[in-house]
């Protein structure tokens, strides 16, 4: 398992195109080339929570795509280059673990490289765990079109 390191990374949201509440990112803790860690502590009062106040675990699927996106946005930034969007396509397998995330535990979403190849499609496969355990994994496949725009309106070669 990739080991965390002191080095300041940038704020989630200088490298996503999401903002406010639909951020679900606190941290990048850890970066490499094949993989990236982030943090998030589901909150009480969010909109995604249930009557109990927890992050129903489906939710998870959104934490993995951010924490993708967030290592090709400094993959990018490595490179000199802007964050670009790019879409989730879907999920092999996608197996919660627990009907729904605590509400204020903090969770640690790794997102490693299974595949990525110069189209911009890429798959990963990724871990959601707490203090305790395992809470969710699958494996994601995302794609980054070269122009988001033509590829919204089906004009993507």
């Amino acid at each position: 398992m990739m080991t965390p390191t002191p080095k300041a990374f940038p704020a989630p949201e200088t490298l996503l195109m999401h903002s406010g509440d639909m951020l679900l990112l606190d941290h990048i803790t850890a970066f490499d080339a094949e993989c990236t860690m982030a943090t998030y502590r589901p909150q009480a009062q969010a909109w995604y929570a249930d009557p109990n106040g927890n992050m129903p675990a489906w939710m998870g699927i959104e934490l993995m795509a951010q924490t993708i996106a967030a290592h090709v946005g400094l993959l990018k930034q490595q490179q000199g280059l802007p964050p670009k969007q790019g879409v989730l396509l879907g999920t092999r397998r996608y197996h919660a673990h627990v009907p729904a995330f605590a509400a204020d535990t903090l969770l640690e979403i790794k997102a490693s490289v299974a595949f990525r190849d110069d189209s911009g499609l890429g798959a990963y496969d990724c871990v959601i765990s707490n203090a305790a355990s395992v809470v969710a994994e699958a494996t994601l496949k995302v794609y980054e079109p070269e122009d988001f725009q033509s590829f919204l309106q089906g004009n993507t070669p």
